[in-house]
């Protein structure tokens, strides 16, 4: 008797299970974090009936923003009032809402702020995994993950009570909650941003140095200003402006106060140097050459604390072991500069260097490698979201954002509430046999589908170069397939179940220009179309490929570029309103764009053309041939329509046409 060659590995994880012990919980997929991330990958599994657990180590969702931002203040855009009612369109605007089928089921029924206080997100979260009854699992700390290769590779996660899950699938969306600490003489007399003071009067006439010059540290920065007597950053990078560099993780408006006073003088100021140089000494009882403070209580700051200088760690007189915050300023080998920029003391020295992903919890079975992105913060995944050496393992939300890392928005919820859903989509293919959801259109109502999604679309805008539609060009049909990560298109067949045909691919891209440097000088945006390649703001890109690039023509792509040299490539200028909708500035060169690639024409004719054309040609125009010749009237258009009725061509209360 012959065994089926599929039923193997069924009964092998039967076998498996069978050998776990009694305390052993198996479920098909495991998610590891109730986060943002966590949830809404929850919500895809239940759409699609699957056999899931969420497990959550504090009482409930979201415990990250019950702590940070410690000052309390989201700088995620819940913008409610857009002047639209559609619904997609809307989430372009909506920063902090998760996907779902609900309409209603957004931030904006706990806040309305534009800015929302922190809190509110929890118990948004909170609202979102009641009504959509996802199954999550409060109070289950996961201490140890590891992955088993016998037969069926699967993953074991076990809390802190023994317990342990099983599953063959990880989802890993435990974000990013280590505090991230650099090491220097002196580090341990620095005060981190996870337990600083927030209260402005204890920093009260006090000079404070913060370690940092991103959202932390400037969000830190402002909440003091008007009480310390004076607050320097210092970090190795210069100041990047989210408004300058289209990335919302760089240095917010609403955070950037201290530029105004350190740019207008006001005692405050920034400055750059390596971390790992530096050295935080006590005051010791060094002659105060340098400060001109001498006397009685000299070492001593306000309010009776002892002051801290920044040195440079190779001025220490190494011969006394100065790797500790024993070390003061008496162990100096020699002064700096007169006009040394940090001669004075400080009351305190603050640590605000952002977060990085929990390795600790992984053995050597199942942990992912630290990516170069981030300095190592963040574990190295694939194009798909699965960890690099961690088959079945995927990282989901901030803690996936070393693919776009200081490029897109893959590390916050707008981004990664569409990569989640691509990762979902992933799954149903590999594990399921269920293919990337397509839709199959006419190539001439191409054009029109286009113009939907980039006016529409929130997946593509948010995540921008990252995901992208697909168009499998079939003769006179095609197959559209949304959101596809672009990074993963070589493996395309294989993740999406979808071959490529001999007619090629479109792949729809949205993409801000190249130049970056002038985002609000004169010149900085285009309006003639002939010069679409040209645009520097946020504009549809259209690359054509007459067959599917390959992972050596990825990795020699030009640098900047989202995909590889195409076979053609169209740029819709860019537009002040981001409203793609002008009949000649972006719907007419569209579609001679897509002639060129179908080598087809795909004008609109008039009943009267059409008939005239089916006379004098041997073939007439696609429009003509699919509507017309088969007594099928003109394609679905809902421009015409309205004209249609406006003059009395037919009657309003007819409504055989979904013009939506």
């Amino acid at each position: 008797m012959f065994m089926p060659s599929s039923l193997l590995p069924i009964l092998l994880s039967l076998l498996i299970g069978w050998v776990h012990s009694p305390n052993t919980l198996h479920h098909d997929y495991c998610v590891l974090g109730a986060g943002p991330a966590g949830l809404q990958m929850g919500y895809f599994l239940s759409k699609s009936q699957r056999d899931y657990i969420i497990l959550e180590r504090n009482s409930g969702p979201g415990s990250f923003f019950n702590i940070y931002p410690r000052h309390r203040k989201l700088i995620s855009i819940n913008k409610i009032y857009t002047g639209s009612r559609n619904r997609e369109f809307n989430l372009r605007h909506d920063w902090n809402s998760l996907l779902s089928d609900r309409p209603g089921l957004l931030l904006q029924r706990i806040s309305t702020q534009m800015y929302p206080e922190a809190d509110a997100l929890p118990r948004y979260l909170s609202l979102y995994s009641r009504e959509l009854g996802l199954k999550v699992r409060y109070g289950v700390d996961i201490g140890r993950v590891s992955a088993s290769n016998t037969g069926v590779r699967s993953y074991t996660l076990s809390d802190q009570l023994g317990r342990q899950y099983s599953c063959r699938v990880l989802l890993v969306s435990t974000g990013l909650w280590v505090p991230h600490q650099v090491q220097f003489v002196g580090s341990d007399l620095v005060e981190g941003y996870e337990s600083a003071s927030v209260d402005p009067w204890d920093y009260l006439n006090q000079a404070v140095l913060i370690l940092g010059k991103g959202n932390s540290a400037f969000e830190t920065a402002q909440n003091i200003l008007g009480h310390a007597s004076s607050v320097h950053l210092y970090s190795p990078s210069p100041v990047r402006l989210a408004w300058q560099t289209h990335y919302v993780g760089d240095l917010r408006a609403v955070n950037n106060e201290l530029l105004d006073t350190y740019q207008l003088k006001s005692l405050d100021g920034l400055a750059d140097g390596r971390l790992e140089d530096i050295a935080i000494v006590r005051g010791g009882g060094a002659d105060r050459k340098r400060t001109g403070r001498t006397g009685k209580g000299r070492g001593k700051g306000r309010q009776g604390r002892e002051q801290l200088h920044l040195t440079l760690a190779e001025l220490l007189d190494s011969s006394k072991g100065n790797k500790t915050s024993e070390v003061t300023r008496e162990t100096e080998s020699s002064y700096l500069n007169d006009n040394f920029p940090f001669r004075q003391p400080y009351d305190r020295v603050l640590r605000c260097l952002g977060f990085q992903f929990n390795f600790s919890i992984f053995d050597s079975s199942a942990r992912p490698s630290p990516s170069a992105e981030a300095k190592g913060r963040l574990p190295r995944v694939t194009a798909w979201y699965e960890g690099q050496g961690t088959p079945g393992l995927f990282v989901l939300g901030t803690a996936a954002h070393s693919r776009d890392y200081r490029s897109s928005a893959g590390g916050f919820i707008h981004g990664f509430r569409y990569t989640v859903r691509a990762v979902h989509r992933v799954l149903e293919q590999r594990y399921h046999g269920n293919a990337w959801p397509s839709t199959s259109i006419s190539i001439n109502q191409l054009s029109s589908w286009l113009l939907r999604r980039v006016n529409e679309a929130s997946g593509p805008y948010q995540m921008f170069g990252v995901l992208g539609d697909i168009v499998l060009l079939q003769g006179p049909h095609c197959e559209y397939l949304e959101e596809f990560p672009l990074q993963a298109l070589p493996k395309f067949t294989t993740l999406s179940g979808h071959q490529v045909p001999k007619q090629g691919l479109l792949v729809l891209v949205l993409e801000y220009g190249l130049n970056h440097t002038d985002t609000l000088g004169a010149g900085r945006s285009q309006t003639e179309w002939t010069q679409g390649w040209k645009s520097r703001f946020l504009h549809p890109v259209l690359y054509f490929y007459s067959k599917l690039p390959t992972e050596r023509d990825m990795k020699r792509r030009p640098a900047g570029w989202a995909l590889p040299r195409p076979d053609a490539v169209h740029h819709i200028i860019e537009d002040f309103l981001t409203k793609w909708d002008a009949p000649m500035s972006h719907i007419q060169p569209l579609r001679r764009f897509l002639e060129h690639c179908l080598q087809t024409d795909l004008r609109a004719f008039f009943a009267e053309s059409c008939f005239r054309f089916s006379l004098t040609n041997r073939r007439p125009p696609p429009f003509c041939s699919r509507g017309y010749l088969r007594k099928q009237g003109l394609i679905r258009n809902g421009h015409l329509w309205r004209h249609a009725q406006n003059t009395g061509l037919r009657p309003a209360s007819h409504s055989s046409w979904d013009c939506s």
